[in-house]
């Protein structure tokens, strides 16, 4: 990667189109929604092990130069240009993959109370009534506990859940300090302050960005998940205070989930906006 890569990963609903949007507006950078990059990635290295039968044949330096091959050749028409980030929430959960492929990488995690999660989707399904998404496998007959549920749990397919325990992983773990948490509440009330902050963690130099002029748009692949507006952001990066649509008991169930703020829990002081 000529022009180095990063990383964005954490929360669904957390921020990361906002800040993949934001950072489209430097032209010295490639940012978007979630790429197939993660899913090839995860898909060959089974291959380069010893479930292959041509296991013999890999060594750790081939498996090395296959992958991050392959993570070049899919930026092929963009690395020589510009400096990538590519977005996936389950990348926390490839740590040392990362600083093994490439060392000068970090990861942005927009993370984001859980309970407030649940509740933007809550709202995104009320504005689609009538078509059933993807993200509940098209079944028109879920509420929003049975909805909670499926999203929530620890399973590494799960909406929520999965990059929710993937995060906790990266946060604990031996590779921590390639890691920057942006808090939702950060990114939309002081984004300013926030980008300066990404800018510097990264090394890059600063660039004035307009946070009342911000343009993205992803209606096709939205479409394709079955969730218009999913990845639609507004055009002015503004804070909007609201209430809960969940049902007070579900709110309160996932309220404590921001683990990240309690500064006894983070042993190895992981930086956080």
């Amino acid at each position: 990667m000529q022009n180095g890569i990063h990383f964005i990963s954490g929360l669904p609903r957390s921020g990361t189109t906002l800040l993949s949007a934001l950072l489209l507006q430097n032209p010295r950078f490639h940012a978007g929604v979630t790429t197939g990059l993660f899913q090839l990635l995860t898909t060959v290295q089974p291959l380069l092990s010893a479930r292959s039968e041509f296991h013999s044949f890999f060594n750790d330096a081939k498996r090395l130069a296959i992958s991050r091959g392959l993570v070049t050749g899919y930026y092929d028409d963009l690395h020589r240009e510009k400096l990538v980030f590519d977005t996936n929430r389950l990348w926390t959960s490839k740590m040392a993959t990362i600083a093994e492929l490439f060392p000068k990488a970090r990861v942005i995690c927009c993370v984001r109370s859980v309970a407030w999660i649940l509740d933007s989707i809550e709202r995104l399904l009320d504005r689609n009534p009538l078509e059933p998404s993807r993200l509940f496998n098209f079944d028109a007959t879920t509420n929003v506990y049975t909805r909670a549920e499926m999203m929530t749990s620890s399973s590494p397919t799960a909406f929520i859940g999965g990059p929710y325990s993937s995060l906790r992983e990266a946060f604990y773990g031996l590779h921590s300090d390639r890691l920057l948490l942006v808090t939702f509440e950060s990114l939309t009330r002081a984004p300013e302050r926030t980008l300066a902050a990404i800018y510097d963690f990264i090394g890059e130099a600063p660039f004035a960005h307009d946070f009342r002029n911000v343009q993205f748009s992803t209606e096709v692949y939205d479409a394709s998940i079955g969730l218009a507006g999913l990845h639609r952001v507004g055009s002015v990066v503004e804070h909007k205070p609201r209430t809960t649509i969940l049902p007070p008991d579900l709110f309160q169930r996932h309220e404590a989930s921001e683990f990240w703020k309690d500064t006894a829990r983070n042993p190895h002081r992981v930086k956080i906006i």
